[in-house]
């Protein structure tokens, strides 16, 4: 197997395929679908596999040295509302309109041409 690599020592970290990590570990998004994150803890092992782009990993955490998620205070949702605030803000109109507008034009639905626009006319050798 092209990936597997147990004692770390073709890769210098132990290093598995796709689906075949050992019970006990686990990634980030898996830890935070149980409600933990990694707390400080460096990777223990990796996952590699091929895509179409090349070669992606992604590193392992011990699930028991793992933390409970910090939760959101008032202040962080405050932080976090000031922050995507100028991504929901059309530049025509100026209003926060609720959805982060679309980042090539910057324009709500209503103020953007293309999106009020009539569909288009379908392919003539659809029409019956």
């Amino acid at each position: 197997m092209r990936f597997w690599d147990p004692d770390g020592a073709k890769y210098g970290i132990p290093t598995y395929p796709l689906r075949m990590a050992p019970e006990g570990l686990a990634t980030r998004r898996q830890l935070r679908a149980r409600g933990l994150r990694p707390g400080g803890q460096d990777p223990v092992a990796q996952l590699m596999w091929r895509y179409p782009r090349g070669i992606a990993h992604a590193c392992l955490y011990r699930i028991d040295r793992a933390k409970p998620v910090r939760p959101m205070t008032a202040g962080r949702w405050r932080a976090h509302e000031a922050m995507m605030r100028p991504r929901r803000t059309c530049d025509a109109c100026r209003r926060d309109v609720g959805y982060v507008v679309r980042t090539s034009t910057g324009l709500c639905a209503p103020c953007d041409p293309a999106l009020s626009a009539a569909p288009p006319a379908p392919f003539p050798f659809f029409d019956v």
